[in-house]
């Protein structure tokens, strides 16, 4: 994924019928149908059958079966309330006949009450840090493979910035806090639905990985299947790519074979924007 016009265009989804849409896919490296892309696509769908006046606040999805590059998705929308400041639906995201994916979310008329939200985390500037695809270089000669494997996952659409060091991040034992600044590589403009869409998509990379800093040692030897179980968003208030975004993430708990993560995304002028939960599996294949 290179740019946000190819972006855009993976997100809009094609009609069916009023509540039947259709979506294809980005041709993810490692083989499996990006997490992210289901979550901003499931959530078009339901957008494209509410009132205009009603704004997403939140969407619970649960994912059932790894997604197939090579078969479009079908997202089916039930329409579950209309109300008269709550509109619910739910979306059904099926491969050949089968659910792969299904998503809750709720829209709300714009409304006035109580405001209040927590503190941004004081760190680094992001204009003080390098990108995470300019950190990786060390590792060009140190380890070509996880070098080149680290590469194929960093999406260009979206500019990363680690706050502490990636390459010790992902090798050494560390504490379970993850920030990251992050924008799209060029500005854009949408409205805000689609830039809804957007930070869902966004926010499927590094929250899983959070969970994994404590045990990184460990993970690393030998192969470990990693994949996202469900996941929550909660928008908060507007989104605005054009400046850095603040994606704060710590992880709770791991149990079970499980990683359980959360994170908070600020602007830059420190206004918390939406807030993520996730948890995924995190499976040694020699501990099956």
């Amino acid at each position: 994924m290179k740019t946000i016009k190819e972006l855009i265009e993976l997100l809009t989804l094609e009609q069916l019928d009023d509540q039947i849409f259709i979506g294809q896919n980005y041709l993810a490296p490692w083989g499996r149908v990006f997490g992210g892309q289901v979550l901003a696509q499931s959530l078009h769908a339901a957008y494209r059958t509410v009132p205009e006046d009603r704004i997403a606040h939140s969407m619970h999805g649960y994912f059932i079966l790894g997604g197939n590059l090579d078969y479009p998705i079908t997202y089916e929308v039930d329409t579950i309330r209309n109300g008269g400041s709550f509109t619910t639906r739910r979306v059904v995201a099926k491969q050949n006949g089968r659910a792969i994916f299904n998503m809750a979310a709720s829209f709300q008329l714009k409304q006035e009450g109580a405001d209040h939200q927590i503190s941004m985390p004081n760190i680094v500037s992001p204009e003080n840090l390098s990108t995470s695809l300019e950190q990786i270089e060390a590792l060009k000669e140190l380890d070509p493979k996880i070098y080149q494997r680290l590469k194929m996952v960093l999406p260009e659409v979206f500019s990363f910035k680690t706050v502490d060091r990636i390459v010790r991040k992902l090798s050494k034992n560390g504490s379970p806090y993850n920030n990251i600044w992050v924008k799209t590589t060029e500005p854009f403009e949408a409205e805000l639905p689609m830039r809804q869409q957007i930070l869902a998509y966004m926010s499927d990379y590094n929250l899983l990985t959070t969970a994994t800093l404590p045990h990184r040692e460990a993970l690393n030897k030998g192969n470990t299947f990693y994949a996202s179980l469900d996941h929550a968003i909660w928008f908060h208030r507007e989104i605005d790519f054009d400046d850095w975004l603040l994606y704060a993430m710590d992880s709770p708990s791991a149990s079970n074979a499980r990683g359980f993560a959360r994170g908070s995304v600020f602007n830059k002028n420190g206004t918390l924007i939406a807030s993520v939960a996730q948890e995924g599996l995190m499976r040694q294949e020699n501990l099956k």
